[in-house]
Order: C-alpha cells, then sequence, then structure tokens
C-alpha cells in the first residue's frame, strides 16, 4: 500500500469520525423535540447532510480498506477474529460499503419524502431508483460475503437493505392516502439511516478498543432495537386520531 494511500485512508476515517458524530448528535433534536417547527427542519437539513457526507466517506474508506486490508488495519492483523486479510476484507470493507450505501439510501429517501410532499411522483426519479438498485447489490453481496466467512452477522444486517428497497419502492409505486403517510415513511427513512450510523460507529469503534465484543450479536442489537422502538413510537403518534397533519 502506497503512502499516498494510506493518508487518504486515515484522513478519510478522521472526516468520518466529524461527520458521523454531528449525525448522532442532530438525529435527536428531530426525535425528541417538537415536529415540524424552525428547529426540527434546520436539525434534520444537518443531520441528512452529515449521512449523506458520512456514507460517501465510508464508501471512500472501505474502497481503500479493499485495496490493502492489512495495511489499513495493522493493528488486527494479530488478532485470533481476524486472522486473514479476507476476514478484514470482509468486515471492513464489504460490510462498510453496504452500511454507507444504506445509510445514503435512507438520508436520501428521507428526505425526498417531504421535499416531494406535494408531488409524489417526483418521488420516483432516477437517481432515487439507482440507489434503491445500489443498495440491494451491496446487500447481496454483502450477504454472500457473511456465507463465505461464516459470519451470520454480515448475513443478518444484510437483511435490512432488502427489506429497505421493499418499502422504499412500495411508497415510491404507491400513491400515498394522506400526509400522515409520507410522515411515517419519512420518520422510518431517517430514524433508520440514525440506526444505520449508530451500527457503524458501535461495531467499528468496538473493533478498534476491544475486537473480542465487535461481532456480539448484542452490540449490534442495541441501536437497532433502539431505533425501531422510535420507529414504532413516532409512527404510532403520527397515526392519532388527535394528531393533526397539514395536508400535502
Amino acid at each position: 500500500m502506497s503512502l499516498s494511500t494510506h493518508g487518504i485512508f486515515e484522513t478519510l476515517v478522521i472526516i468520518h469520525i466529524i461527520t458521523g458524530t454531528v449525525g448522532l448528535i442532530s438525529v435527536w433534536i428531530p426525535i425528541a423535540g417538537k415536529k415540524g417547527g424552525t428547529l426540527h427542519r434546520q436539525a434534520g437539513t444537518i443531520f441528512v447532510i452529515s449521512m449523506l457526507t458520512t456514507g460517501l466517506v465510508a464508501t471512500g474508506i472501505a474502497i481503500t480498506t479493499l485495496s490493502d486490508p492489512l495495511a489499513t488495519h495493522p493493528h488486527l492483523s494479530s488478532h485470533e477474529l481476524f486472522q486473514n486479510s479476507q476476514m478484514i476484507a470482509g468486515i471492513f470493507g464489504w460490510m462498510m460499503l453496504y452500511l454507507a450505501t444504506l445509510t445514503i439510501n435512507l438520508a436520501w429517501h428521507g428526505w425526498l419524502c417531504m421535499k416531494n410532499k406535494r408531488d409524489h411522483h417526483k418521488n420516483a426519479a432516477w437517481h432515487n431508483l439507482v440507489m434503491q438498485f445500489v443498495l440491494v447489490a451491496t446487500s447481496a453481496n454483502c450477504f454472500l460475503r457473511g456465507v463465505e466467512l461464516a459470519q451470520p452477522m454480515m448475513m443478518g444486517i444484510a437483511l435490512v437493505g432488502f427489506a429497505t428497497v421493499g418499502t422504499n419502492l412500495w411508497f415510491i409505486y404507491r400513491q400515498p392516502t394522506s400526509a400522515k403517510t409520507r410522515i411515517k415513511e419519512h420518520i422510518k427513512s431517517l430514524v433508520g439511516a440514525g440506526i444505520s450510523v449508530y451500527t457503524a460507529f458501535f461495531a467499528f469503534g468496538a473493533v478498534r478498543f476491544v475486537p473480542e465484543i465487535a461481532l456480539t450479536p448484542g452490540l449490534w442489537a442495541i441501536p437497532l432495537v433502539t431505533g425501531l422502538v422510535l420507529i414504532v413510537y413516532h409512527q404510532r403518534a403520527v397515526m392519532s386520531p388527535s394528531r393533526k397533519v397539514q395536508p400535502t
């Protein structure tokens, strides 16, 4: 691995931490604060931008890792969990690439749900449809790499990508019956993006400090369960008969 590539990798990691941290913090303002207000929209915009940036940077990290797994992760080369470059490439290359595309997909789709509230057909724009195809590809690749490496974690997490594409396409090609339908999709996508980035930070952060617990299901389940509870809670709140929503 050349010095320039190593420098790119280290720079991307720093940027990834910065933008990801912004997202990890800003996501809670729309979740916990008053819905629909100026602060909600401003914090939501910051969150979406940080998620798109974090996802793009994570893609670069994954590519540099795949170019030379051992050189990009020398601290893991002697650990029993990562005995060869294939395992490092699988976890920090292919799975990170999948999580990056999942984060970008959810953030972009969730933003479009609100942007196109008066023109639902615009959600079927070519760029949104291309992202569904890309996520299917990275999800399938992550699943197959998990089979090759005998890593159930990779196989299980990849299923989230297939489910995401399925629900996204269902929304895109089904005319919303009300503004509440659009808001429910918005909640699903942006909280889902938050789950994705928290999962990545929990898992990949743990590898740097406590590699032994990095691939344990319990660690990965924390952000997933928390996020699902938040999605269900807020979607139920939106659908409450007492909740008034401005018509699209």
